[in-house]
């Protein structure tokens, strides 16, 4: 009987949650949730405990002196994005090493893309808000997110060809890197010289293990979290900067190669074979013996970039940026007018960035470089195509909320930036999904 249930509550619940959890646009489903359950809670009667439950703080007390001591809000944005761009920092590597960016020549057209998305949303705000005190929210509409981005693709399967896909994915990648250098050089404080010395000792000590074979991973969790991470957040430089730059302290190579561990594997199967076999479920001891070997033998095999790359994946994307959009995401319009949305241009140019200065750097960046002869269009992108992925790469929710946190101490000014974040991404993401909707595929 409780076999019988088990087999069923696996089927019928556990089963649909891992098809739910394997698909690429489940987490761009999860976050627009999170961004919903934010809106309501803000605009409810729940709204003063869901704001006083992020602002209460947490610390360590040692003999009588606090020390880390944030409040919840501040511990998301630091401490547990801080595993988002560590993710973010293996994916670049991982791709600089044998992805799409390994070589250039066959990504200069997204790259050039990229840098035009970035620079073109950049210049449409600062040149609505030169002079004024809100220039600094120049960066948040440089960003493009990737998980709503791509779940839009995936949403319209086979309508979109597979070279706007990758096109798209590199697009965001390079766009991811240049978020993480406009943080590191543009959105730092005051800088503590000590910390950030100790920081990139701790960095070198990663660096020469790394060098020198080290595979351990609680070498590099103690050094990465216990040494960078924190020495980082002490020195004015934003702590997911520290996870970025440990993450390229990872090893990407196996404790074994791929063909030690086909003649390794094709022994044991052998050994398989060959060992006595039983009538009943369990195996025998020689059985079990030869697939713990293969086990232990395929656990070394894989990078230990990989293994962290595919353990921390799901975590980020179903708890880590849920967590994050249910933090920043909550507006109350409940004492917010229009004209204090508009007061300033701080709305219209976030918005203006992203919808329009988006898609006009993508696009116009794109048939310049084809124009000129850079680089060649892959045949199955059609105009219609390639503004539909610009009006894609306007939806720029958590990579741009994150940095408006960091642009912004007024209240006001970030609210009024969330709500240009929002106004952009929802516009665009309807935009290019009926644009990419109507789009023929060349590859059908």
């Amino acid at each position: 009987m409780r076999k019988r249930v088990e087999k069923k509550l696996n089927h019928h619940l556990m089963l649909p949650i891992k098809l739910f959890m394997g698909r690429e646009k489940s987490g761009g489903i999860v976050l627009l949730l999170s961004v919903v359950l934010a809106m309501v809670l803000a605009n409810t009667n729940f709204a003063t405990s869901y704001f006083h439950f992020f602002e209460q703080e947490v610390g360590m007390i040692v003999n009588g002196q606090t020390y880390l001591n944030y409040s919840l809000h501040h511990w998301i944005n630091d401490g547990l994005m801080a595993v988002f761009f560590f993710v973010v920092g293996l994916e670049l590597k991982r791709e600089f090493i044998g992805g799409e960016l390994a070589d250039v020549r066959n990504t200069i057209l997204p790259i050039g893309a990229a840098i035009g998305g970035m620079l073109v949303p950049a210049l449409i705000y600062t040149a609505l808000n030169m002079g004024t005190p809100h220039t600094m929210g120049w960066g948040i509409p440089m960003a493009t997110d990737i998980a709503f981005a791509l779940g839009v693709v995936y949403l319209l399967g086979n309508k979109v060809p597979l070279s706007a896909k990758v096109f798209l994915t590199t697009l965001a990648i390079v766009d991811d890197l240049g978020a993480v250098l406009v943080i590191a050089f543009f959105y730092t404080s005051e800088l503590s010289v000590v910390s950030l010395l100790f920081g990139f000792a701790f960095l070198a000590v990663m660096f020469i293990g790394n060098r020198l074979g080290v595979k351990n991973l609680l070498f590099y969790a103690i050094l990465g979290i216990g040494g960078v991470w924190v020495t980082f957040l002490l020195s004015g430089i934003h702590a997911t900067i520290a996870a970025v730059l440990a993450a390229f302290m990872i090893p990407a190579d196996a404790r074994i190669n791929e063909s030690v561990y086909i003649k390794r594997l094709k022994k044991q199967l052998k050994r398989f074979e060959h060992e006595k076999a039983n009538e009943v479920r369990t195996l025998e001891e020689g059985q079990v013996g030869v697939l713990a070997t293969i086990k232990r033998d395929t656990s070394i095999a894989i990078p230990l970039l990989q293994q962290l790359e595919h353990t921390l994946v799901p975590v980020v994307t179903f708890l880590i940026m849920p967590i994050f959009a249910i933090a920043n995401a909550g507006i109350s319009f409940t004492n917010l007018s229009v004209s204090d949305i508009f007061s300033n241009h701080v709305a219209l140019g976030v918005a203006l960035g992203l919808l329009i200065g988006k898609p006009l750097g993508v696009v116009g960046v794109t048939f310049l470089m084809v124009k000129m002869r850079w680089a060649t269009l892959p045949s199955a992108i059609t105009k219609r195509t390639m503004v539909g992925l610009g009006m894609l790469a306007s939806i720029g929710f958590t990579m741009s909320m994150f940095i408006s946190t960091l642009a912004f101490d007024n209240e006001l000014w970030l609210t009024q930036a969330k709500v240009g974040i929002f106004l952009a991404s929802i516009l665009g993401g309807i935009g290019g999904y009926i644009l990419l909707n109507q789009s023929p595929n060349k590859n059908k």
